[in-house]
């Protein structure tokens, strides 16, 4: 069964980090792109960043880019977003997100809130 499950949300000062996780199950992360996105209440979703295939070449929304980063372990089949230095803004639900290399959409995980507030 192909699944994508997040963890790791929560509630955090402006400041703080966070690690958000994402297991995988059904298909195999290193073979394709993982992406996470982020829907702040009344926005559109918008990419974060993602985390290609093979090497594993990163790529950052400007909004976040020096702050967050995209990694995965290939053992465990999981992707990771390590989100420090978080601001208010950063406040959203989190999505994980796999898609074949020709962009073809696996799954989306169900989201996991993050709130940055003080």
């Amino acid at each position: 069964q192909v699944q994508l499950v997040e963890s790791g949300g929560g509630f955090v000062q402006p400041g703080g980090s966070l690690r958000l996780s994402c297991v995988a199950s059904g298909f195999t992360v290193g073979s394709n792109i993982m992406s996470w996105y982020r829907q702040a209440p009344g926005k559109e979703r918008e990419w974060v960043a993602h985390i290609i295939n093979g090497a594993g070449a990163t790529n950052y929304a400007d909004s976040v880019k020096g702050r967050f980063t995209i990694s995965r372990d290939n053992g465990k089949n999981t992707v990771y977003l390590q989100m420090n230095s978080l601001k208010p803004d950063d406040t959203a639900v989190y999505y994980c997100k796999a898609r074949t290399l020709v962009g073809r959409t696996i799954m989306w995980g169900q989201g996991t809130q993050v709130t940055v507030s003080s």
